[in-house]
This record gives C-alpha cells, structure tokens and sequence, in this order.
C-alpha cells in the first residue's frame, strides 16, 4: 500500500504522463498558427474586427505592424502611409495609387488618422474579406479589445507578433529616427504589460542589431525575403534571434535542419494555399503565418483526428 507521500507522487507522475501523450497526440499545441494582419484574407487588415475574428478563429499569435505619428501614438497599420487599395477618405472618395504616399501619417493626429476608412472598399486580391467600416487603430486598442474578449468570450490566450516597419530611407518623413522609433514601440509594449507574450520583427537589419542591443529581453524575428543562406543572414545581424521568419517559398528541409541546429524557431509568411501549408507542415515549421488562419487551423484539426 502507498503513503500519503507516495501517492502524491504517483498522481504527479501520472498526470505528467497524460499531459506528455496528449501533446504528442495533439499536434495543433505544437504549431504557432499566427493571424496574418488578423486576418487579412476574411476580415479588413490590420483592424480591431480582423483580430477578434482572428481569435474566434483559433489563432495562437496576432501578427500586426505598426507605424507612428508625430505625438509618439503607436498605429497599427502595413504602411506610414494610407494604401490605395484599401483606403477610402474623409469625404467618402477613393485613394488612388499615385497619391497614397501623400497621405503620410507621421504628420497626422490621430483623430486625422481614423477619420480615413479602411475597410469599406472590396479588396481586389482578398475577394472573401468581408467589407465593413473601420479604422487604423492604436496598439493599444488593439490589445485592450483583444484581452477583454479573451476574458469575455473565455477564449485561449494569445500572443503577440508585432512588426516595426522602419526604412532606413524613410527616417525623418514617415516615421522618426530607428532609435526613437524602437524607443517608442517597446516602450508601449512594456506599458501595455505584454512583454513576454510578444515577438518584435523586422526587415530592417539595423533595427534588429539595435534592439537585439539596448532590449536584450525583447524576442526578436528576422523577416527575410531575400534568396541569400540563412547563415549569410545570420553573419548580418551577429546574433540568433528567436524566430527566423521567411518567405515561404524559401523554406526547405535543409532551412529546417539549419534552423533546428542553430535554435531558431522557422515561422514562415505568407500561406494562404492550402496545399502550401500542407507542405510547411510536412517539413517541420514551426509555426505558420496566414491571411487565412481558419485554413490552418482546419488543416491541423483534420491532422489531429486522422493521425
């Protein structure tokens, strides 16, 4: 017969044992399914509506990017600028291509900013996103809206993938100077409370060496497009980051191998194609980044019953 202590033990050991085989057999625990803007491919990009949609959805990190004003306001928005293809002004006329990066929002209040709709006009490569009025919204609202309808709705909790979009070309007219662009966003972040369950990413190699620097407890992506080895990529930054992000037709069983050695989680952008996540799958990634999470979600929910 076992003592009191014993026992203890042994249930310990037990439900160790369950939680280690359910894992195994649950490989959705196992892939960071990230929400692409939200999601970008069934709600307007970048939008308080195409988080929360992202959430219901089962994603397990909103990945956004963000952009500031003058008045150090942190906007969650792809570009410094109101993109034609999604933009509809004030007095209800459409943006046209050649005039979007006149609408430089680095100049603009924030009641300027969300005074533009971006979220009425039909997207011409997202013909199964869902047209309804929005705004660009803070970082703080974004998260704010996030966690109250975690808590609300009882849902997962989730992370955060927030992408600083810096050009070294654009300092000084889009957005400030890297430092204080840097200063601004992880100083928001800290301020929101939301430091370890966020990822910053980035492009810009001298943004990435900066934070990497001066917020050594920041987790940091490498977002690569280019065609050069991951080590050459590596041998820019001088440091390994958390997460290496690329396009996702760079991704092989060699990158996996790579990544795996040097302790670096992949997490490729962007998969949409179902066969295309199928593929990022079957090699190993550890994560996914989509306009259109509910195809991965469902992908791993069919993986989980069949397997």
């Amino acid at each position: 017969m076992l003592k009191t202590g014993q026992s203890a033990t042994v249930i310990l050991l037990l439900l160790f044992i369950f939680h280690s085989c359910a894992d195994q057999s649950n490989p959705m625990l196992h892939l960071d399914i990230q929400g692409h803007r939200g999601c970008r491919g069934l709600m307007p990009e970048n939008t308080v509506p195409a988080f929360i949609k992202a959430i219901d959805l089962g994603v397990h990190t909103l990945e956004m990017d963000v952009v500031v004003n003058q008045y150090d306001e942190v906007i969650v928005s792809h570009e410094p600028f109101f993109n034609h293809e999604i933009t509809m002004k004030p007095d209800s006329t459409v943006v046209s291509k050649s005039e979007e990066m006149t609408l430089n929002i680095y100049p603009m209040s924030l009641v300027e900013i969300q005074s533009y709709d971006v979220g009425l006009r039909e997207h011409p490569r997202f013909p199964l996103q869902q047209n309804i009025s929005a705004i660009k919204p803070t970082l703080a609202h974004v998260v704010e809206s996030a966690e109250r309808h975690i808590l609300l709705e009882q849902n997962e909790a989730i992370k955060y993938n927030i992408e600083i979009k810096r050009k070294p070309e654009w300092d000084g007219i889009y957005h400030p100077s890297m430092e204080d662009f840097v200063q601004i966003v992880v100083g928001e972040i800290a301020l929101l409370g939301i430091e370890q369950k966020t990822t910053v990413q980035c492009f810009d190699v001298e943004t990435l060496i900066y934070i990497d620097e001066k917020y050594p407890d920041i987790k940091l992506v490498y977002l690569v497009e280019n065609g050069e080895s991951p080590q050459d990529n590596l041998d820019k930054i001088g440091f390994v980051p958390e997460i290496y992000s690329p396009m996702y037709s760079l991704v092989n069983a060699d990158l996996v191998k790579y990544c795996k050695d040097e302790g670096m989680r992949l997490i490729p952008w962007t998969v949409n194609d179902a066969n295309a996540i199928e593929q990022m799958i079957d090699l190993g990634v550890d994560g996914i980044i989509s306009d259109y999470p509910d195809r991965v979600v469902e992908i791993m929910e069919s993986r989980s019953v069949t397997r």
